[in-house]
């Protein structure tokens, strides 16, 4: 019954898109109290559609800040898997808004891709898992058990899943996650992540004079927070590349040679991934190619910096503080909060007694390995080789998705990691996009997947 189910999918694509375009016209942007509604008004969406398509006991859960979607489909019976189907339905905020081509919460078409704010980063993605399920049973009996778990907290660091995994770990119980929240080498290369850097988040603060003082007045005598913080900043890397943390090294797991021939296989060349991301020329650790740096090697990055008088014109002042968002991307082996000490060991060795400051950590996850050899990661690239014609890449993830390494952890199970979207469709950024051909391939790839992890 496997190609009435692809047949109905090709019926009602046009359908599917549509619903898709209606989910991503809600802005669902969690970390703005302001869009608190709509990240709601996107929860009931989808759990709307899950109950639509014949998905039994859905439910939305309420948490302390943004509810979490839960729903299942058992009727495979128990001598078959049951595989957690895990996405989030919140969304990364749409500024700078200026740069959009079209508004972001208006979601816009043009030669075969979607733009908008969460076409890729992941309404798209959790709409290909409802796709692929709903031709599936409206055709036939879908082979495996299902159960949904979708969260509106994921772009704000997920605070509240830790709890709901523990919480409801008997209601969760499964034997593999499928989560599509990765992403393909390119249009004619899908991939299954199996390795995933972890995340530790900071704020760094650092205060002089009680109020802005006159630069003329006091400008030679009162030490500048802007520049004592950049300097603080300029001190995180070496010439060559490396956080100069202490210890920050120490527990990095080094790259196995097959594991280093493998990424070789899949990674652009330097000329490529300038021309992708419209730099120069590349940077970081020399002694490591770009793949291994992006999937394998731990970074520490300032994402935001903010001090002193902004507007348009000048204004002639010492700042009274300056602050720093600066995250660290982190392999497996390395944990978040001793990262978060080391950095605090940083600021009392070298920042200026002419100063008070202090460090926020803001969020955390943790790396994750994943096993590549689970018969779910085997039935799915049995289904990309039956889609795309080509064996499907597994590589180490640059990003983070750290629910894999809370369900590893809470539910004892371990995750399959795709997705549809390309390296270049600007997640996080303005003008985001979705290729539809692709999105359309994954969804018949998904099908495939669902009938290759029946358990004969």
């Amino acid at each position: 019954m496997k190609k009435e189910s692809l047949l109905y999918f090709d019926q009602h694509y046009n359908q599917f898109l549509q619903e898709l375009i209606q989910f991503l016209a809600i802005p669902s942007i969690s970390t703005d109290p302001a869009h608190q509604q709509d990240v709601q008004s996107a929860a009931v969406h989808i759990a709307d559609k899950l109950s639509a398509i014949g998905v039994e006991n859905v439910r939305i859960f309420p948490t302390r800040r943004h509810p979490i979607v839960y729903g299942e489909y058992l009727k495979a019976g128990p001598s078959q898997p049951t595989l957690l189907i895990y996405g989030h339905y919140d969304v990364q905020p749409d500024d700078p808004i200026d740069l959009w081509s079209t508004p972001p919460f208006t979601p816009t078409i043009r030669d075969e891709i979607l733009y908008a704010r969460g076409a890729s980063d992941m309404k798209g993605q959790i709409y290909a898992c409802v796709a692929a399920i709903e031709s599936i049973i409206k055709t036939d009996h879908l082979p495996v058990n299902v159960k949904f778990i979708f969260e509106g907290e994921e772009e704000i660091g997920s605070p509240n899943l830790n709890q709901f995994l523990i919480e409801y770990a008997d209601l969760l119980k499964s034997d593999c996650a499928l989560n599509t929240d990765a992403g393909m080498v390119n249009k004619d290369t899908p991939a299954i992540s199996y390795g995933l850097r972890g995340l530790a988040y900071f704020e760094v603060r650092v205060f002089g004079p009680d109020r802005d003082l006159h630069s003329g007045s006091y400008g030679g005598i009162v030490h500048n927070p802007a520049q004592v913080l950049s300097e603080l900043i300029s001190q995180l890397h070496d010439q060559d590349g490396r956080v100069t943390l202490d210890g920050f090294y120490d527990d990095v797991l080094p790259l196995t040679a097959e594991e280093r021939e493998n990424m070789s296989l899949y990674g652009l060349s330097e000329d490529e991934y300038c021309s992708q991301v419209g730099v120069p020329a590349l940077w970081g650790e020399k002694e490591y190619s770009p793949i291994e740096r992006l999937g394998a090697r731990p970074t520490l990055e300032v994402n935001g910096f903010l001090s002193g008088f902004t507007g348009q014109g000048s204004k002639t002042i010492i700042p009274s503080k300056a602050m720093a968002k600066i995250s660290t991307r982190l392999v497996p082996n390395q944990d978040p909060l001793l990262i978060y000490g080391k950095l605090v060991d940083f600021m009392k060795k070298n920042a200026p007694k002419t100063v008070r400051w202090e460090v926020e950590q803001l969020s955390t996850g943790a790396p994750s390995i994943s096993d590549t050899n689970l018969p779910e990661t085997r039935a799915l690239m049995k289904a990309y080789e039956e889609v795309w014609g080509v064996k499907p890449a597994l590589k180490r993830e640059g990003g983070s998705v750290p629910v894999v390494a809370d369900m590893q952890k809470h539910l004892g199970i371990d995750s399959v990691l795709t997705g549809f979207g390309l390296p270049d469709d600007r997640i996080h950024s303005p003008n985001e996009k979705l290729d539809l051909p692709t999105w359309r391939k994954g969804i018949q790839a998904l099908i495939h997947f669902f009938y290759n992890a029946k358990r004969e």
